[in-house]
């Protein structure tokens, strides 16, 4: 049986979206000045809630309520989506790799929502 994690930092979770937020952050160094403000802001502030929520939910008691940080992280993983799509289509570089990450960490994000729910039955 595998060993709980002590801190929200072992979770792999926790680990790809911090990593995500680090591409994110070289990615948008690259966008126009006049985005500063802007687009640039937006995706920042987003896909810093990830790795965010999944710190704040992690010492909750109750599986809803972890749940619930888990469910605000994945709204903002949305949200940089967006993001992404938009700033592909203005021109600002290419997301692929970004993309990439998206997807695994919604699909982290899910599974362990998914553990924590069914473990509590």
């Amino acid at each position: 049986m595998k060993t709980p994690a002590r801190s929200f930092k072992e979770l792999i979770v926790w680990q790809k979206a911090h990593q995500f937020v680090l591409e994110i952050y070289r990615f948008t160094r690259e966008f126009p000045t006049d985005e500063r403000f802007g687009l640039t802001s937006q995706i920042r502030r987003a896909v810093v809630s990830v790795p965010a929520n999944i710190a704040e939910g992690f010492p909750k008691r109750g599986p809803n309520d972890k749940v619930r940080f888990f469910n605000i992280a994945q709204g903002s993983l949305e949200e940089v989506h967006y993001y992404l799509i938009l700033a592909k289509d203005l021109g600002y570089g290419n997301s692929d790799k970004l993309l990439g990450l998206y997807d695994e960490v919604g699909r982290l994000l899910n599974g362990y929502a998914s553990a924590i729910l069914t473990s509590r039955s």
